[in-house]
């Protein structure tokens, strides 16, 4: 799979912006704040329909835009061909006029091939593996941060994981609702049964993906981490999930990531659905007290281990950063071997960041993919023999000129 073109407008630094793309790997460079991370970023949007920097996607729309203007719209239309198929991918970012006292509203619709689609349907659609130093987030960061980077794998690679995803979201706020309800005024607990279903139903579709990704990780990492570091360091991805479906009929819930992944991969999402929703039954009066639901996907937790050592707590910079390089490339060989396709490969001011032996393993990894987006503000950090080979593209004030090759 590879991008044929781009074109932004009205996005971030972009008021306007045409670009074509070859099959093959594509350097950016330029001085900082000049719009080549924005492009990566543009890209991985048309994978996961939100943004890997901007704090909200309202950030995304061009800041130059007219104040007087009532009607402001972003675009990012994306032509790719996958299995020999041509298609394209448009994402419209919308602030507009929002009742008679001067307030506005933002929302975002997605296109696919000219028809609106919902976001859910189209995940997947055009898949982007990306590499960016703050990435190292999900070593040091809080557990939603780990969460949200199996799910940001999950909705690319399997088919309905986004829906169940959303439906997930939308039953355990519900319930939580009903919680603080029944805390303030009182009522029949049974009031509950009704979500702690709709809560099981689309939380076993998690637990099952997430459960699964995570063990094929871990495989694939493995190797990766062990040419890096010289077979000095075996990695290890522990997941933690708040609910053991093995051992929940029992009343007796095992301390989180003891059960092996195996274990857990040999039940069908129906007795994973069952489980959850007796332990959702069983904490009915701690979750009353608490406000809130107590078990289930949101309260799950991933760790990564060096040594058995945890990198989040104990990890160094140089730790970190392997670490880091090792899942990207199972996350692309991941990719490859569920969808049939290579993805997208994104590397935003990485080469900075890595050791001789760690950058030559990194341009190792562009040999593999049908296509790669890189940025720098270092020309000299590549070898020459890598900027005659691959097309460079310099990146001024919004604007991207072609290089000569060399």
């Amino acid at each position: 799979m590879h991008l044929t073109s781009l074109s932004l407008t009205n996005f971030r630094v972009f008021s306007r912006l045409e670009l074509d793309f070859p099959r093959r790997v594509i350097l950016f460079h330029g001085a900082n704040a000049q719009g080549k991370t924005t492009i990566l970023e543009a890209v991985a949007f048309l994978a996961l329909f939100t943004s890997f920097s901007a704090g909200n996607d309202r950030q995304l729309l061009n800041f130059n835009l007219p104040d007087d203007e009532p009607l402001k719209v972003g675009r990012i239309v994306g032509e790719f061909e996958r299995g020999g198929r041509k298609q394209t991918l448009e994402v419209r970012l919308i602030l507009e006029p929002n009742g008679s006292n001067g307030g506005t509203r933002f929302r975002k619709e997605a296109l696919l091939n000219g028809v609106n689609r919902r976001f859910g349907e189209l995940y997947g659609q055009f898949n982007a593996v990306s590499f960016l130093p703050q990435m190292a987030k999900i070593f040091e960061g809080g557990p939603s941060d780990r969460r949200r980077y199996l799910d940001e794998i999950l909705c690319q690679i399997e088919p309905g994981y986004s829906k169940h995803l959303l439906r997930y979201n939308q039953a355990m706020t519900r319930r939580n609702a009903l919680l603080k309800r029944l805390g303030d005024y009182g009522g029949p607990l049974d009031q509950l049964d009704y979500w702690d279903v709709l809560l099981a139903e689309q939380g076993a579709y998690l637990m099952k993906g997430r459960n699964g990704v995570v063990e094929q990780l871990e495989n694939l990492a493995r190797g990766s981490h062990l040419r890096l570091t010289d077979g000095k360091e075996v990695f290890k991805l522990e997941y933690q999930p708040s609910l053991d479906p093995t051992n929940s009929s029992s009343g007796q819930i095992k301390l989180p990531g003891v059960q092996p992944l195996a274990e857990v991969s040999s039940l069908d999402v129906e007795e994973i659905k069952s489980s959850f929703i007796k332990e959702l039954h069983r904490r009915h009066k701690d979750d009353l007290q608490r406000g809130s639901t107590s078990i289930g996907p949101h309260r799950d937790e991933l760790r990564f281990l060096a040594n058995q050592i945890d990198l989040g707590d104990f990890g160094s910079r140089g730790q970190m950063r392997t670490a880091l390089l090792s899942l990207k490339f199972a996350e692309v060989d991941l990719m490859k071997l569920r969808t049939g396709e290579w993805p997208v490969l994104l590397l935003d001011e990485v080469m900075a960041e890595l050791d001789p032996v760690r950058r030559e393993a990194l341009l190792g990894l562009l040999d593999r993919v049908e296509q790669a987006f890189v940025t720098t503000t270092d020309l000299d950090m590549f070898e020459s023999s890598f900027l005659i080979a691959h097309e460079v593209r310099k990146v001024r004030q919004g604007v991207v000129l072609k290089e000569a090759s060399g």
